[in-house]
């Protein structure tokens, strides 16, 4: 490993940070980054880094205090403003108290802000307080994880690392870790590092670049040490693996995953709690999960024990998975995860018992799956959720693999790790989180680049669905997906290039919405055209060209939508965006108007064939979307000139003409349509068949 270090940007972060919250905190910041940069140090909020300082109160005097990385920051991108500031007297008193409960810990914290609006500190808070340096870092090295997780992990600590390091027994983080890291630092009070067996590596330092490359230096110490001594030596995960078809093979298993992870919920209104799921497989992920040793090693707990709050204590190792027999892996994966439930009931039970303590169970199910031929598998709430797993799951196999072949890979035990996992702190959280009407669900949406998709997946998105975005324009997909994204995020969208008169295209739409997302619980079917001709004139190109997009569209994604829903087992919304002219239709438009009321039929004989599946199909009849924002429809802006002129006014007039010919008066925009789909996809009314105006009132188009 090597410093990242560069004087140009220390500069230019003393520039941008130091005149409001001076040099220390500037270069605290730079080097954190620099630190958070480094996914074999850390990863998703872990690790934490700290500076003494100087601080002026109201009253003029300079009190000392501790700057730590707060809660919810990650090194990688943290600002000022993470680093909450705490009367550092005050806690170095804290140490000559004989006991403190993790609870009258963050309470001490907490009063001794110097910003009451500031972030939870750490809990390694005390740790960094009671130790004398400026500078501390603290990370969860990999190559380190990998020596100290052995039976012999202080003697080949100290092979590994030299004589300059502190070498502290496991102690779960908190007081008692704090007082005995100090007490053993004191012991040796020209040590450059210390490290925390199971748990993770500490180096300090008088300024910023000191502690951090004293940080880079014993690394790269550890991962020298790994190299010569798996020199010669063949690591576990030998060979490759076919990385290709294991996306393949993703998108298969994908649906019968999350339907067999999906737990009653208790609602009968959302009877399923689903899960999302992340994919990894590379040649060398799939090689290691292809070991012999992989479901041994899978067996073994974390590298570190904050990682059984994002993975579980063990990770799933599917054997011999049968990838060509869907139902035999459809048993095979539904015995293993019930088996992984059984065992973790009785880890709870077991541990509840012998210590003494009620707690609430969380839930049995395993977050990590190791399937040969697929690679690793995540399960998580969000994809964000699911990501996070996956990139600790790949991490870990690496290292328990590295461990493997120079002794043998040692974790906590199950006693340590419950501790950590049912934390109090952690448990006195639980149930306080409310999500989202469509959390947890995918959404698949057809035409999303236009009008009605864009403003219809940007609604999705807000109810909390992840959404995958197909249409025939790359460019416009692209600019919609960006739209989405600033609502969601990048990681709970994804978009992919559709032609729904392709019964191929099509299949590859929803193959790709199951390898990204492990599934599609919600169709909207909404992409469209249109052709303004009387019958007499019309082309009959023309005229199948129409039908083709706006019912054979419709048929390929019902049909594709309704297959993976009854692999997934879990029901699912299917929202077809028909239209006013179903019901009213209009001269010059007989296409547009036949293949409308067809698309509208068919999704009315689909609630019929699809009810007993708990999919439901509903319709909306919208009318007269001219744009969304800065999107404007396609639809619109090919048919509006000829339907002026078909009504006798000038084009610029013609948004104006529909929104007086409605009841209401009102401007129809691609939201209201949005908020109609959410309405239908939330289940808030047990109906299936239903047909939903959004018009604003057209008497001709009421449905009867």
């Amino acid at each position: 490993m090597k410093s990242r270090w560069s004087d140009g940007e220390a500069r230019q972060f003393c520039d941008r940070y130091a005149p409001r919250h001076g040099d220390a905190l500037a270069m605290r910041v730079y080097t954190s980054r620099l630190i958070g940069a480094e996914s074999d140090l850390v990863m998703h909020g872990g690790g934490n880094t700290s500076v003494k300082v100087l601080e002026e109160n109201l009253l003029g005097d300079r009190v000392e205090a501790l700057c730590i990385k707060g809660s919810g920051w990650d090194l990688d991108s943290i600002e000022p403003q993470g680093f909450p500031a705490i009367d550092l007297g005050w806690l170095r008193r804290l140490r000559k108290l004989e006991a403190l409960s993790d609870e009258e810990m963050v309470n001490q914290l907490r009063t001794h802000l110097l910003d009451a609006k500031a972030p939870n500190p750490s809990v390694e808070t005390l740790l960094h307080a009671f130790l004398p340096h400026t500078f501390i870092d603290h990370t969860h090295a990999d190559a380190v994880l990998a020596l100290t997780n052995q039976p012999d992990g202080a003697g080949l600590i100290r092979e590994a690392l030299g004589d300059r390091v502190v070498v502290v027994p496991y102690v779960m983080p908190g007081f008692r870790l704090a007082k005995l890291a100090a007490e053993m630092f004191e012991g040796k009070p020209d040590a450059e590092a210390m490290v925390l067996l199971k748990h993770g590596l500490f180096t300090f330092g008088a300024d910023a670049r000191e502690s951090y490359e004293r940080m880079i230096e014993y690394v790269d110490r550890a991962e020298s040490f790994l190299r010569a001594r798996l020199r010669g030596r063949a690591a576990l995960g030998t060979g490759a693996g076919d990385a290709t078809s294991s996306q393949e093979r993703m998108g298969r298993i994908g649906p019968i995953l999350r339907g067999l992870l999906a737990t009653a919920s208790g609602n009968p209104d959302q009877p399923h709690r689903r899960v999302i799921l992340e994919h990894r497989a590379t040649p060398e992920l799939l090689a290691l999960i292809a070991s012999p040793q992989c479901a041994s090693l899978a067996a073994r707990g974390p590298l570190t024990p904050d990682h059984v709050i994002r993975t579980k204590g063990q990770h799933l190792f599917i054997e011999k998975p049968a990838l060509q027999d869907p139902d035999a892996l459809r048993s095979q994966l539904a015995s293993a995860i019930a088996g992984y439930r059984t065992r973790y009931d009785a880890y709870f039970a077991d541990q509840v018992r012998a210590k003494g303590v009620t707690r609430s169970k969380l839930d049995p199910d395993p977050r990590v799956f190791l399937v040969p031929g697929v690679g690793i598998v995540c399960a998580g709430k969000t994809r964000k959720d699911a990501a996070i797993a996956a990139d600790i799951a790949e991490h870990t196999l690496r290292i328990k693999d590295a461990a493997e072949a120079i002794g043998r890979y040692e974790p906590l035990d199950e006693s340590d790790l419950f501790d950590v996992e049912y934390w109090s702190l952690e448990q006195a959280k639980l149930g306080k989180e409310t999500e989202k009407p469509l959390s947890r669900q995918v959404a698949l949406v057809t035409g999303a680049a236009g009008a009605i998709g864009v403003a219809t997946c940007i609604e999705l998105a807000k109810a909390g669905a992840h959404v995958v975005l197909t249409d025939i324009d790359p460019d416009a997909l692209d600019r919609a997906r960006g739209k989405v994204a600033a609502v969601a995020g990048r990681s709970a969208c994804t978009a992919v290039r559709l032609d729904v008169t392709d019964e191929d295209s099509v299949a590859a739409g929803f193959d790709h919405a199951c390898r990204t997302f492990g599934g599609v619980d919600i169709l909207v079917a909404n992409a469209g055209i249109a052709h303004v001709s009387a019958l007499a004139d019309t082309d009959v190109r023309q005229f199948r060209k129409v039908l083709d997009v706006n019912l054979g569209g419709y048929f390929l994604a019902l049909r594709a939508a309704a297959r993976v829903m009854r692999v997934q087992g879990t029901g699912g919304n299917v929202i077809v965006n028909a239209s006013k002219n179903v019901f009213a239709p209009g001269a010059d438009f007989g296409a547009y108007s036949a293949s409308k009321a067809a698309g509208h039929q068919l999704g009315k004989v689909a609630a019929i064939e699809l009810a007993p599946l708990g999919i439901r199909v509903n319709m909306i009849n919208a009318d007269a979307v001219f744009a969304e924002g800065d999107t404007p429809s396609g639809l619109w802006r090919e048919i509006g000139p000829d339907r002026a002129r078909s009504r006798g006014i000038p084009p610029e007039k013609l948004q104006e003409f529909y929104r007086e010919r409605n009841l209401l008066h009102a401007e129809i925009t691609g939201a209201h349509v949005g908020r109609a789909v959410v309405f239908f996809a939330s289940n808030q009314v047990p109906t299936t068949g239903a047909t939903l105006p959004v018009d604003g009132g057209i008497a001709a188009a009421f449905p009867r």
